[in-house]
């Protein structure tokens, strides 16, 4: 008798975690995820999207697969790594970069930039002042100056291309306020170093 009811016991139990368990798999929704990587400002694209079974959350809107059309040809108002779950917040139809920013290419040689540097990182970008004929840096106004000191800019990595331009440099694209896209357009090859910075709020 005792073991009669130990395994009358046992198959209570293995009903009960098999009701749990279904409930648990039961509350999940068919959702729309990022299949490959996604720059900030890139039109999203069908080869772009995926569908996973991921776990219902009132705190998170994720993005039904069934509204996939409706995601295709919208932007990214961020970089998308894959895997990501696409939620509204995510994407956007106003035009790239935002209104006072620009975007901005620079073709970096090793120890220009930190290893690992990735779309999303916030960076310092310290330009030079321009060389003078002779490949001479620009003297400073005066023993006391600090005319000649690098410029002090900041900005968000939007993408970081290894295969570079061909020579040896990877390219960075980045995003930056207006007012100084001039100046890191006139830095002398060589004349741009980055260093990452903390995220906000660290």
């Amino acid at each position: 008798m005792p073991f009669v009811a130990l395994g009358g016991l046992l198959v209570i139990v293995c009903v009960l975690a098999y009701a749990y368990g279904a409930a648990q798999l039961g509350d999940r929704v068919q959702a729309l995820a990022v299949a490959r990587p996604v720059a900030a400002g890139q039109a999203i694209a069908a080869a772009d999207l995926t569908q996973v079974s991921a776990a219902r959350d009132s705190g998170v809107r994720l993005i039904p697969a069934a509204q996939a059309a409706e995601v295709v040809g919208r932007t990214a108002v961020v970089p998308l790594v894959a895997g990501t779950l696409l939620m509204p917040e995510l994407l956007g139809d106003a035009a790239f970069p935002p209104g006072g920013q620009v975007t901005a290419s620079v073709a970096l040689k090793p120890g220009q930039y930190p290893q690992g540097l990735a779309a999303g990182a916030r960076v310092t970008v310290y330009v030079t002042a321009k060389a003078q004929e002779g490949g001479q840096p620009a003297p400073a106004a005066s023993s006391g100056s600090s005319a000649s000191a690098p410029a002090r800019l900041s900005a968000v990595v939007l993408g970081v291309d290894l295969a570079g331009d061909g020579q040896g440099a990877t390219v960075v694209t980045l995003l930056l306020p207006a007012s100084d896209g001039p100046l890191l357009a006139a830095a002398p090859s060589g004349g741009v170093v980055l260093m990452q910075t903390a995220p906000e709020g660290s």
